[in-house]
């Protein structure tokens, strides 16, 4: 059976999935790793940086002897499937990314690292901290400085560029919502016409976060970018 990666993003976890795996799972062997420092993973002492990501991915992929490989990556997760994807093209067969921030400046970067502050959220959004706890543990509070200095380093030093994004020639398709308040239309559409073999697709009436996005909306992309029936 074909295999599937399902990536989750910055402070995500892998049960944002749980909607989608039942169906999915009628086409493809289900695969949601976590990242370190989320759900049960420590939080390694070297820190958070997208190469290091693509490096835990790489090695997931190893041990599950993972190739001709699909791959849905939410938010951070369909950054870290392109980084993948640049490094190992010979092991994928296609990758869609939904609600990707790809243009990272280092203002921008240091503005959005000022809202990942424990005691910010616990104040302004006390049911995503506990939502945070729940998914992560009481690790969280330490998970959201090294999530903040990962899109500083991203923002100093962008992973994913113009021209090594036209060297990954894999079929791509980047999506957005149209209410996504973390990621531009434009930033998208510049991505998808960067890639030699890409789709988009904007969802209508949809906001950033995995749970906002309408399973059934998702899941037809999904089956009409993978010709799944």
């Amino acid at each position: 059976m074909k295999n599937l990666l399902l990536l989750h993003g910055a402070l995500g976890h892998s049960d944002i999935f749980t909607l989608y795996t039942e169906e999915l799972s009628r086409y493809f062997k289900i695969h949601t790793p976590l990242f370190s420092g989320h759900g049960h993973i420590d939080l390694s002492d070297d820190g958070i940086t997208i190469e290091k990501y693509t490096q835990e991915l790489g090695e997931y992929c190893e041990k599950e002897n993972l190739t001709n490989t699909y791959i849905f990556g939410h938010s951070m997760g369909g950054y870290v499937a392109l980084c993948y994807a640049l490094q190992n093209p010979e092991r994928i067969n296609s990758i869609m990314t939904l609600g990707t921030k790809f243009n990272w400046t280092e203002e921008q970067a240091i503005k959005e690292s000022k809202m990942l502050h424990p005691n910010v959220i616990v104040e302004k959004i006390p049911k995503y901290a506990e939502q945070l706890e729940a998914q992560h543990g009481s690790k969280w509070e330490q998970l959201l400085p090294a999530i903040a200095n990962m899109m500083i380093s991203l923002g100093k030093n962008p992973a994913l560029n113009q021209r090594n994004l036209a060297e990954i020639n894999i079929p791509v398709q980047i999506m957005i919502g149209d209410r996504d308040n973390m990621v531009s239309l434009e930033e998208s559409i510049e991505v998808y016409r960067s890639l030699p073999n890409a789709k988009l697709a904007v969802l209508p009436d949809t906001k950033h976060p995995m749970d906002k996005v309408r399973p059934t909306l998702l899941m037809n992309l999904m089956k009409d970018f993978w010709n799944l029936s």
